[in-house]
């Protein structure tokens, strides 16, 4: 689970990301997962437009992407998710550390 700065963070990073994946009328599918967890692997951030033509609930693909995937679902602003899960073999991301309370 990510923290309030972790999140900050993280849409910071990716402001200047352009989204890689589309989800369209066929909503959410098995192939779609695959790549994007495979791409999660390679860069940790990534953006997935919901396009107009979708008929799920932007908040449903939202959550069926991070759930799928199993990302940490960073944002959803408008039609634009952002979904984060650290790498394995490819860190790239240092996130700020928790605060010790």
């Amino acid at each position: 689970m990510l923290t309030g700065k972790q999140k900050r963070f993280l849409r910071a990073e990716a402001h200047h990301l352009t989204p890689i994946f589309q989800v369209g009328k066929g909503g959410v599918n098995d192939q779609m997962l695959c790549q994007l967890r495979d791409a999660l692997e390679a860069r940790e951030l990534i953006k997935v437009r919901i396009l107009d033509n979708c008929e799920e609930e932007k908040d449903d693909v939202a959550e069926a992407l991070a759930a799928g995937t199993g990302a940490e679902l960073v944002q959803l602003i408008g039609l634009t998710v952002v979904l984060y899960k650290e790498s394995r073999n490819n860190k790239k991301i240092v996130l700020p550390k928790p605060s010790q309370k």
